[in-house]
């Protein structure tokens, strides 16, 4: 039987910062209000609100001065800089502080429109899952993840699923979302990677069994499907298709219309590391030719996405020997080349975490060894090729191998892992910045994410992130998705705030004609999504701006400013494609070369074959001559000999007859023949 307990004192932090900022209009929620909110703040105390929920949702101000002509943004941005470096904590309490300071009873009136979370605690964990009925329509229930003795609890959260997981307002807590469809086997140390809301599983190890089947999550509707993939032969000459081997511990990602597995152990281990590609479009795979020096074959290493190129960094071979060598893949040109770097680098580790920030430096956190579990930070700084081991701040996570990790803007979040003894049970997050680690939510027992070989992927929901969880091993193989909705938000999320923010700041300064321009574009897959950040240029009636006049010459200032971007985009676009169109050309000739030379290859090792085969004939005949001459020397040899003889025998012959007359001269008898 369910026990039911409803909480009348609101909730804790951070929900309460986010409902406080949801009631106050700084969070872009139908709900707001612009002039309420103008009658119900005074110009100081927007701006002091919107400093606090910056400094509590991006952190502390680091961006550029505005231009001096928006009086507003510099107010915005001045508030802002002053709070300095704030903990977000603090920022949270006094932007609910002020509130309450200026609506005591803000929240009750929010409550009328919201209601409370209802937590109803299954304390047997057999109930049935019922589906929650809303407008007629059906959802199936969430399941929050917490710990009751080791266990799950399902909760009843109308504010989490009333429509779907796009609406959760749930900060930093682990949800197991409902999803349908044929879930893949149970796994860990596969592949995840997401492509235009979608989150495809590849690979993996389940009962010491390498996989390698392909399935998909559709993140809109939260479904699971299986991909039949086809394999396209190695060429035209050679119409027998590539094997494409089932593997474990490799890395996926995204490129362009495709994903590439990188590396990972196979039954049968290959001398280098692989890149086999995923085609999107015509949902075929290929194993990838590369050029260059090609790094050893390998699983648990970590792969980097930096702009065009792939960095990966230690792993270990299939003969168990741990490595710490690092080499980068150019994707335009797929030449490997293996990177000289200076400092000491980290000892040789698998299944650690590897991030990029600022496009710049490579973060390398925790990994295992034979014996022992790390729980270190070494920074490669790509421009001057150097290792370093910063300090780093804030409560360090404990060491742990087998942690998935994503970016989300600077913030780095590592989820599982374990020591060879248990489970890491703290979600972290690493500020990239200031390289301070922060716990974000904490699970108990032995669940899915406190296991190792686990996957972390990022997707988004209605302009928001969301860190989604699969598999992994812990003691037992698992399927299960989980999902996070963190309260650091991205540099995406951050601007997108930012647009939406002055609509209520802007209402305090009597706002009378806001305008919109296109800030910027983000083209996103084949499909060519564009996803704009709007910014408000906004007439505020201020005293400094001069009535309409100064706001239609900003206007046309925008105006001309966006022609001249937009011009400078389509420059940059159609430079870009002469580029590929070069690079395209230039990889058929390259093609054409590389047949040239196997075929000149081919018939040079014809003519090193036959040449062989010439000097075995020639030295045959060389032996033949020489026994010939040996045979020639023997005979002259026997024909000296035999001469000798026939001399010899005339001579004696001769002596013979000499003595006999000589004999009968003398008086001697001749003898006779028998006494001879």
């Amino acid at each position: 039987m369910a026990t039911m307990a409803r909480a009348n004192s609101g909730p804790a932090y951070p929900e309460r910062f986010y409902a406080a900022a949801s009631y106050a209009g700084f969070d872009g929620s139908p709900n707001s209000n612009t002039k309420d909110i103008a009658s119900r703040f005074s110009n100081d105390v927007a701006l002091i609100l919107y400093a606090l929920y910056q400094q509590a949702t991006v952190g502390p101000c680091n961006v550029p001065k505005p231009s001096s002509w928006s009086p507003v943004e510099h107010s915005k941005w001045k508030s802002w800089q002053q709070l300095g470096n704030m903990v977000s904590t603090e920022a949270m309490r006094l932007f609910v502080k002020i509130l309450e300071e200026e609506e005591p009873g803000w929240y009750s009136r929010a409550s009328n429109s919201v209601s409370e979370p209802v937590i109803d605690v299954q304390m047997n964990h057999n109930s049935n899952v019922e589906p929650i009925i809303e407008n007629t329509n059906s959802f199936v229930e969430t399941k929050i993840i917490s710990a009751e003795n080791g266990g799950l609890m399902e909760t009843e959260d109308k504010d989490v699923v009333s429509e779907g997981l796009g609406s959760i307002v749930v900060y930093d807590k682990w949800i197991s979302p409902p999803v349908i469809g044929q879930h893949p086997k149970a796994r860990y140390q596969h592949g995840a990677a997401v492509f235009q809301d979608k989150m495809y599983i590849y690979g993996g190890n389940h009962n010491g069994r390498f996989l390698n089947d392909l399935h998909v999550l559709d993140l809109r509707s939260w479904t699971w499907s299986k991909v039949e993939a086809k394999v396209v032969p190695k060429s035209v000459e050679s119409p027998s298709p590539v094997n494409i081997a089932p593997c474990a511990g490799h890395s996926l990602i995204p490129w362009e219309n495709k994903l590439l597995s990188i590396a990972g152990h196979t039954k049968v281990p290959s001398e280098t590391i692989q890149v086999k590609a995923f085609d999107l479009q015509t949902g075929t795979w290929s194993v990838l030719s590369t050029y260059g020096k090609a790094p050893v074959s390998r699983a648990g290493q970590s792969v980097t996405l930096v702009g065009t190129t792939l960095v990966i960094f230690g792993g270990q071979d299939a003969k168990r020997t741990l490595l710490n060598d690092l080499h980068i893949l150019n994707l335009e040109t797929m030449t490997w080349n293996e990177i000289d770097a200076v400092g000491a680098p980290p000892s040789p580790r698998a299944d650690h975490a590897a991030a990029i920030h600022a496009e710049r430096y490579l973060l390398v956190f925790g990994g295992g060894s034979h014996a022992t579990c790390f729980n270190d930070l070494h920074v490669f700084d790509l421009q001057a090729m150097e290792w370093s081991r910063p300090t780093q701040q804030g409560e360090i996570p404990t060491p742990r191998a087998g942690h998935a990790s994503v970016t989300v803007g600077e913030n780095w979040f590592i989820v599982g892992g374990g020591d060879n003894k248990s489970g890491a049970l703290e979600t972290v997050v690493l500020n990239m910045s200031t390289l301070a680690w922060s716990v974000v939510a904490s699970v108990e027992g032995r669940v899915p994410l406190a296991s190792e070989g686990l996957s972390l992927v990022v997707g988004s929901f209605n302009g928001e992130d969301m860190l989604i969880s699969f598999g992994g091993y812990n003691g037992h193989y698992n399927n299960e998705v989980n999902v996070l909705k963190p309260s650091h938000k991205s540099t995406l999320q951050s601007k997108m705030m930012e647009a939406r923010v002055p609509d209520s700041v802007s209402a305090i300064h009597n706002v009378t004609n806001p305008t919109r321009d296109l800030e910027s574009e983000f083209e996103v897959g084949h499909e060519g999504k564009i996803r704009e950040i709007v910014m408000d240029n906004i007439d505020t009636g201020h005293q400094k701006f001069e009535g309409e006049e100064t706001t239609e010459r900003i206007i046309a200032t925008l105006k001309v400013e966006k022609e001249e971007l937009e011009s400078s985009l389509n420059k940059e676009k159609l430079q870009s494609l002469q580029l590929k169109q070069e690079l395209a050309e230039a990889k058929v000739q390259n093609s054409d070369l590389h047949k040239e030379l196997q075929t000149i290859r081919s018939q040079l090792a014809a003519e090193q074959s036959r040449c062989f085969k010439l000097e075995v004939d020639v030295a045959e005949q060389r032996q033949k001559l020489q026994t010939m001459e040996t045979l020639q020397k023997e005979l002259e040899l026997l024909q000296r000999q035999k001469a000798a003889s026939q001399q010899a025998a005339l001579n004696a012959k001769q002596r013979q007859g000499s003595g006999g007359v000589w004999g009968w001269l003398a008086g001697s008898p001749p003898q006779n023949a028998d006494n001879i």
